[in-house]
């Protein structure tokens, strides 16, 4: 009887036990047939921008820029950061209209940062790209109001986290642009919503050109216009893109004959800009009489993207209307985007190849 009894209560232990490993974990959240079923997320982007350290000789804009996934509850699911800190020597009024550009993840260890800014003292000096990977991880599971409340403390001149976890993880540059920078992608109102059971990584870029730059003159002040197109992807296991957004500014600095800095204008970026940048009813290049403003041209593209590869983004044909070099897909262009695309292109495929 006794035996009995044991043999009842160990098979009732591991029935018990059995029930116990069928039940999924929390995020697993399977669907009927017990498989992960898709999830929605949102994709942001957040752009704050600059020109404080320009000075007699040297015009500077340093662009951050941030892209985060958050979840149904807005919290971080990824983030990824990086800064356009674009400069150029402006003595005698000059400019260089072919001046290339690297952002600062880019650069990597060749930015020059590791063993230099010792802000908190501990003795830990990490390259800025490592840095900022630290305060990227820190974010996930917080919301943009928990971001945007993290307190600060000075050092040297700069407001770094009094955080101990994210000191300890070597972030101690100033993180007030990041923090900006993160909250605003996290609340960006023109974001876009993806569905995936799947993992994916989040990608984001920026390009910068100076092209349009003009130098000073006796009679005229010179302009120094570093455009930058930014562009995040989010990608699938199969490598193809899940979500996209793509942003650009066009800051201008004013510059007299001796390279002084007369004014420095920037009113915002062109998605935050809305109608007011201005384009809706002008640029119609492919005569359909479809002329949206540059925002939803933005839309149309990001949207286009979606199920492709940066491949494919790199391989898009082009077509030379009125100056301009826009697309030839019918898809496309009946979408609304009658602009020149290749900034959106270039930088939603560098997104997707730095996507991690």
């Amino acid at each position: 009887m006794k035996k009995l009894i044991a043999f009842l209560l160990m098979t009732a232990m591991v029935l018990s036990l059995a029930a116990c490993g069928e039940k999924p974990a929390d995020d697993q959240k399977p669907g009927d047939d017990n498989t992960a079923v898709e999830v929605e997320y949102k994709l942001g982007m957040g752009v704050v921008v600059n020109t404080e350290s320009s000075k007699t000789g040297n015009a500077q804009v340093d662009a951050t820029v941030a892209a985060v996934v958050t979840d149904a509850d807005g919290k971080i699911v990824a983030c990824r950061i990086d800064v356009a800190q674009n400069k150029m020597a402006v003595e005698g009024g000059v400019v260089d209209t072919a001046k290339t550009f690297q952002t600062k993840m880019e650069l990597g260890s060749a930015y020059g940062m590791e063993g230099k800014v010792d802000n908190n003292g501990d003795g830990v000096m990490l390259e800025w790209d490592a840095q900022t990977k630290a305060f990227e991880a820190f974010v996930v599971g917080k919301t943009a109001a928990e971001v945007r409340a993290l307190e600060l403390q000075e050092a040297n001149g700069h407001k770094i986290a009094v955080n101990e976890d994210l000191l300890k993880a070597g972030c101690t540059i100033q993180i007030t642009d990041h923090m900006e920078a993160v909250a605003k992608a996290c609340e960006d109102a023109k974001g876009t919503t993806f569905k995936t059971a799947d993992a994916f990584t989040l990608g984001v870029s920026a390009a910068t050109t100076a092209e349009s730059s003009t130098a000073a003159a006796a009679d005229k002040d010179g302009s120094v216009q570093m455009y930058t197109d930014f562009g995040a992807a989010v990608i699938g296991a199969d490598g193809k893109i899940l979500a996209a957004l793509t942003d650009a500014i066009q800051p201008k600095i004013a510059i007299n004959t001796a390279g002084d800095i007369v004014e420095a204008a920037f009113a915002g970026t062109k998605r935050e800009l809305g109608s007011a940048y201005g384009m809706e009813g002008k640029v119609d290049n492919n005569g359909d009489g479809v002329m949206l403003e540059w925002d939803a041209q933005s839309k149309a593209f990001s949207d286009y993207a979606v199920g492709k590869t940066a491949a494919d983004l790199k391989a898009m044909e082009t077509q030379e209307v009125n100056g301009h070099f826009i697309t030839v897909d019918e898809d496309l262009l009946k979408a609304g985007c009658t602009i020149q695309f290749t900034g959106m292109s270039g930088t939603i495929a560098a997104a997707a190849e730095y996507a991690r």
